[in-house]
């Protein structure tokens, strides 16, 4: 019997209950359970096709999500901290997505749905070639803390200098370079344990977009605020992704399953505003006559407001479109505009306000 033989986009709930009960095929248990809670949530009679098929392709629209969380249904399968015999892999989806996630429903699907297949290698990667530039330029340097005070160290073509801003890699290129051990190796660790289970949950496309971000900001807020100083370090988008997680378990407080959530909260933001303090000390420590001014710490509080703003509505929209939010558009546009204003800044500011610019390594 066909399911919309009227061709009206939506099917009857006793034909989708009866497909459901009668079906041949092999569905994950969740996804089974969450095919009865849509059709129990309905009071019209009918179920979209297209919220259908996009269950079928694991996929959910914001119109599922809230079908499921107004149901007079709730789900009846244990929930994932009960399930046993799972393999190590499992295991870590399921600490992943009690990290991660505020929602039971979201966790399961999030557990049941889960492939290695794209795996979490943006962040992966960012961090190797950072550690990796790092090495070379300890090496070279002989100086493995405070490379900065090195005059060769701003003779890098990846370092942000004032000077060398039309250079336009560099404004992406400074998050490869480090201050010392010590900021790399902040980094390098909260990329690690924050950005890959991020990675991991809300995708390759849309952490890499909000790192990314974070590091754009982060140097054009620089040139803006900081005129004269140059910027090194991965801080911009380390901070985004930290201060969009940290604002979604905040905000999320009561569905968050995280053990110690708020001993590891109050250690995140000492260990976040330790980093701020080293970075001011350092701009603002005297430098020597030849190397000129220290790296600017505003690319960390750009790096925190990306994530409040545009990486919070990432994070809160999990297996959602973000296109058919009016509050994307928003953000978006709002970035856009700074990203021109500073373009317009560092085009025609520097010349007509005279700021005498360090000269160029």
């Amino acid at each position: 019997m066909p399911l919309d033989p009227e061709n009206t986009g939506f099917i009857a709930v006793e034909n989708f209950t009866s497909l459901v009960e009668h079906h041949e095929l092999q569905l994950d248990p969740s996804k089974l359970d969450m095919l009865l809670a849509l059709v129990q949530s309905n009071e019209e009679g009918q179920v979209c096709y297209q919220e259908l098929i996009e269950l079928m392709s694991s996929k959910r629209s914001s119109s599922f999500r809230r079908a499921i969380a107004n149901g007079r249904r709730t789900l009846q399968r244990e929930i994932l901290l009960d399930e046993t015999g799972l393999g190590l892999y499992k295991r870590f989806v399921r600490y992943v997505a009690y990290e991660i996630l505020p929602c039971e429903t979201d966790r399961r699907w999030y557990f049941h749905q889960n492939r290695l297949c794209p795996p979490p290698v943006f962040i992966a990667i960012v961090t190797i070639v950072q550690i990796f530039v790092f090495m070379c330029y300890g090496i070279m340097l002989n100086k493995w803390v405070l490379q900065t005070y090195q005059p060769d160290f701003m003779k890098s073509p990846l370092v942000y200098h004032p000077g060398h801003r039309a250079q336009v890699w560099r404004f992406f290129s400074y998050m490869f370079m480090h201050v010392g051990l010590e900021q790399l190796g902040f980094n390098a660790l909260l990329q690690l344990m924050i950005g890959v289970p991020l990675e991991m949950v809300h995708g390759i496309l849309r952490i890499s977009l909000l790192y990314m971000a974070g590091v754009l900001a982060g140097s054009l807020t620089v040139s803006i605020t900081d005129m004269r100083a140059p910027v090194v370090g991965g801080s911009g988008g380390v901070y985004a992704l930290c201060s969009a997680h940290l604002a979604n378990v905040v905000m999320n407080w009561a569905g968050m399953r995280c053990p110690y959530k708020l001993l590891r909260m109050i250690l995140a933001l000492v260990c976040m505003s330790s980093e701020v303090g080293r970075a001011v000390w350092l701009r603002f420590s005297p430098p020597l006559p030849s190397s000129g001014p220290q790296p600017s710490f505003m690319a960390h509080l750009s790096g925190a407001v990306v994530g409040i703003s545009m990486g919070l509505l990432i994070l809160r929209s999990y297996e959602e479109s973000l296109q058919k939010q009016c509050s994307w558009w928003v953000i978006v546009f709002s970035f856009i505009t700074f990203l021109l204003f500073a373009i317009f800044w560092n085009i025609f500011a520097y010349e007509l306000l005279g700021v005498q610019i360090p000269p160029p390594p």
